[in-house]
């Protein structure tokens, strides 16, 4: 029983760690932030098929990762209750697969960051008016982002965990 907490303990680190870093290298990009974003890191999002580790280890890492944001608290929070609602849907919904792959899984990061951040942008963006026009753009800029972090990062790690087995 041990050795499960501390496996539990330490995929959660790792993942934590992982996230955090990969969003300050998309930072380092300028695309990191802000309502385009392609977060590198945000292909993790998978892992929550593999582990329940994954559900802290992601909002962790998110928190750590949006400490640099220009959206200050805002972010921190928001973006972070984005990243830990997604986490705990897609372990929900993993066993729920077309052709064996889980696609609600890999959506549910792409939904809950389109709603949270795009509403989260519309609302603190300072060069914007807050109306539904400027929350729908905004949603769909981050979803867009979203979804092509998860197909292109995403996909690939999650075929590659399966195949080689990491999550046993």
């Amino acid at each position: 029983m041990k050795n499960k907490k501390i496996t539990y303990l330490v995929q959660g680190a790792m993942i934590a760690a992982i996230y955090a870093a990969a969003t300050y290298l998309s930072a380092v990009f300028g695309i990191a932030y802000g309502p385009i974003q392609f977060r590198f890191s945000e292909a993790l999002t998978i892992l929550s098929v593999f582990t329940p580790a994954a559900v802290p280890g992601l909002t962790v890492g998110c928190v750590l990762g949006n400490l640099t944001s220009p959206y200050g608290v805002w972010d921190i929070v928001f973006g972070s209750l984005a990243t830990l609602l997604a986490a705990i849907t897609a372990r929900m919904l993993r066993k729920i697969r077309f052709k064996g792959f889980p696609v609600l899984s890999l959506l549910m990061p792409v939904i809950f960051n389109a709603l949270i951040v795009g509403a989260e942008i519309t609302f603190i963006f300072p060069t914007q008016e807050a109306s539904l026009a400027a929350f729908v753009i905004a949603a769909l800029e981050v979803g867009a982002g979203e979804l092509a972090v998860c197909l292109i990062g995403g996909i690939p790690l999650y075929f590659g965990i399966k195949k080689t087995g990491l999550f046993k």
